[in-house]
């Protein structure tokens, strides 16, 4: 079977349709067609850390806790697991007729959008500010949910939202953004780039916000010129939800909705998410797009289909035969343990950590303990086991340990009651572990986060003022050591539970193996790797406007001051030494790097080495231009394992592209000058510098 034969086939069935049934076909909802032996099909699936919506599957760390692993190699794991479980419940829905929502397989993930502030309530759904790092774990996931048949997919993976997509969710629906474009082409577009260039990936959906004035999902400059034209995407383009009708209502840029149908069939985009393509027929009829616009839709559309051999019924996918046996598997839960242990950042170790397990008493407690959905994040399946913080401890400690278990305080609400008996078991035990942070109820999609006063954005990067007082009153004797277990999808204010705490650990949204996980790293049977895939701000006064989506002053590249943990930082049980950076080798395609690491401890260490280039414009601005150069980008990152006392020399070879610099019209140049390469422990910075992190640097004329 060739692309080309599956091609023939879809426009053979194609050429049998009405034009009725060919824009019935566009909306998501799309009809079955019995004549011609057409199923019903729901274009509507999810799948960001596993299935999501569709009842049992296995449910993985959040895709903000994946960032934190550095490993795409990981993420193309996920990415396989979750498509097999994708198709074998595929294959189960159509077995009982279930063609409804989150049935299909076309599935609206990766999240690739830039994490550009963190008080965005959908940043948990990315792979952090990087757009190297996004690139690649996106590329990966892809890759893992497509498979590797040259003409059949296993699932469609999709890269959203395009373009130029991160809050505040309560304007997303009208707001236009008008980015530099230098902005736009070295920092909002990579990731996208990468997934159609690299990735192959089959789908792409447009955002609800205009930019520079068309909507997103109207945009020809977005949809034609950059997407198809530039990249040469060969793939259907899908609206977000309900965005087509943003065109006339939110956007005001069309009178009634078969004009708004029409603005973005002709833009190109192809599937209606929503129900406005109700009146694509309406809209041909009077002129405002023609019959050939919707069958070109309509052939990407087909394609997709015919790919994933489902649109008529197909013997040939080597993909078809999954079954139930393949959902929530033991090989499934191992990967998802291994995913949140390898996300789970350590952000403070005052000797406390790992913990011994024949502790006399242990009180755990917090918001978080036993709460199933501070492991869940954002569209998530459901898992028929869920580990919870304190089940993962009790399951790992001495049968002889005493463990007290209290809540002690809500997550969203101030306690009540004046007294509280947690406040003293918490002070008599051994260790106290006390689970704080947020949730999806404070922070999400406009309508998920129920206890947002910002729409499901976060007004601020505190912690509920009550958690804070429960730690101040069990800190005030300190006779006894207290671990903060930190659950969130973004940055938080951690200055002062930094302060009350022996050590913190930020654990992100970890998903079904979460409590698994977290006793694996506090008891030592494993060791931290995990790294921040976004800066920690002091608070968010240190940020611009949320508004604006300028890059200045934004992420590690351009932020200098206010930062509390710096892009890439993470500690570990051992101490890893980096010296003797050097350029071994360059041409015209790439530079290659080595480092010496010298793991100093006494317990092997899995080190992210992180290789950080600083043009030769870094800081200032470029000639005709009103924007400043990055202090440096990210270039390379590589996971090197280390036994005790072990030193390697590490080469890193590097694109040459990576080391461009984007002009004032988007274009990237190679500037002429002296480049200072890095190789750290984090991003560099001052912060980084006060931390201790290993850096070393070296330098390059090109």
């Amino acid at each position: 079977m060739t692309q080309d034969t599956l091609r023939k086939r879809a426009q053979e069935t194609l050429s049998k349709l009405t034009l009725e049934e060919k824009c019935n076909q566009l909306l998501h909802e799309a009809p079955g067609i019995e004549r011609l032996g057409i199923k019903p099909y729901n274009w509507w699936s999810e799948a960001l850390h596993g299935v999501a919506r569709c009842g049992r599957a296995t449910v993985f760390p959040e895709p903000i806790g994946q960032a934190a692993t550095f490993d795409p190699e990981l993420s193309r794991r996920i990415g396989e697991a979750v498509s097999t479980e994708g198709r074998a419940k595929f294959n189960i829905a159509q077995q009982i007729g279930n063609y409804g929502e989150d049935a299909g397989l076309t599935y609206w993930s990766p999240n690739v959008n830039l994490f550009r502030d963190p008080r965005w309530g959908r940043g948990m759904e990315t792979y952090g500010e990087d757009p190297l790092l996004i690139s690649r774990m996106g590329v990966e996931f892809i890759r893992g949910m497509q498979g590797d048949d040259p003409a059949f997919l296993k699932t469609a993976a999709c890269a959203k939202h395009y373009a130029v997509h991160s809050g505040p969710e309560k304007l997303r629906h009208g707001f236009n953004v008008n980015p530099a474009k230098r902005d736009l082409f070295e920092t909002y577009l990579p990731a996208f780039e990468a997934c159609v260039k690299e990735g192959k990936v089959e789908s792409v959906m447009s955002a609800y916000n205009a930019v520079y004035g068309d909507s997103a999902t109207g945009s020809h400059y977005l949809l034609t010129e950059v997407l198809r034209d530039k990249w040469h995407f060969k793939g259907h383009v899908v609206s977000d939800s309900c965005a087509i009708e943003d065109i006339c209502t939110g956007h005001h840029l069309a009178k009634d909705y078969a004009e708004a149908s029409a603005l973005s069939i002709t833009a190109g985009c192809d599937v209606d998410a929503g129900w406005c393509h109700h009146s694509l027929y309406e809209a041909v009829q009077r002129g405002l797009c023609s019959e050939a616009d919707v069958d070109r839709a309509l052939l990407n559309a087909y394609m997709t289909r015919e790919k994933l051999g489902i649109l008529l019924p197909d013997d040939e996918s080597p993909y078809r035969n999954y079954g139930e046996e393949v959902i929530e598997c033991e090989a499934h839960r191992a990967l998802a343990r291994e995913a949140a242990r390898k996300g789970m950042v350590l952000l403070k170790n005052d000797r406390t950590l790992p913990l011994r397990k024949d502790l006399e008493s242990l009180y755990v407690g917090g918001a978080y303990a036993t709460d199933t959905f501070a492991l869940m994040g954002n569209y998530y399946g459901i898992s028929s086991r869920m580990v919870t913080y304190l089940e993962g401890i009790a399951e790992r400690v001495s049968a002889g340990t005493k463990i007290y278990h209290m809540v002690g305080f809500q997550g969203t609400c101030p306690n009540l009651n004046p007294i509280n008996y947690a406040i003293r078991e918490a002070t008599l035990k051994d260790v106290a572990i006390v689970s704080l942070g947020v949730s999806g109820l404070l922070e999400g999609e406009e309508g998920d986060a129920i206890a947002s006063t910002n729409v499901g954005d976060r007004p601020d990067l505190r912690i509920p003022e009550h958690q804070l007082e429960f730690l101040r009153q069990i800190s005030k004797d300190h006779k006894n050591k207290i671990v903060a277990i930190v659950s969130g999808g973004s940055a938080l204010e951690l200055d002062e539970v930094c302060r009350l705490c022996d050590a913190v650990i930020f654990c992100w949204y970890p998903g079904e193996e979460g409590g698994t996980a977290l006793a694996d790293v506090l008891f030592g049977d494993a060791n931290f790797s995990g790294r921040l895939p976004i800066t920690f701000p002091t608070s968010d006064q240190a940020l611009p406007p949320f508004e604006d989506y300028s890059m200045e002053g934004r992420t590690y590249k351009w932020q200098t001051e206010g930062i509390q943990f710096p892009f890439g930082y993470g500690l570990s049980y051992g101490h890893v030494s980096y010296r003797d950076v050097a350029v071994v080798s360059h041409d015209a395609d790439n530079v290659t790097v080595a480092v010496t690491l010298s793991n100093t401890s006494r317990c092997a260490v899995d080190e992210v080495v992180q290789i950080y280039v600083a043009t030769p414009w870094a800081g200032q601005l470029l000639p005709n231009s009103t924007q400043h150069v990055a202090n440096q980008q990210l270039v390379a990152f590589q996971h090197v394992v280390l036994a005790p006392d072990e030193e390697q020399t590490v080469q890193l070879t590097i694109p040459l592209t990576r080391f461009a610099t984007v002009d004032a019209e988007g274009e990237r140049q190679l500037v002429p000058g002296r480049y200072v390469i890095t190789a750290s422990a984090a991003a560099p910075c001052q912060r980084s510098r006060e931390l201790g992190v290993e850096m070393v640097n070296t330098q390059i004329s090109l």
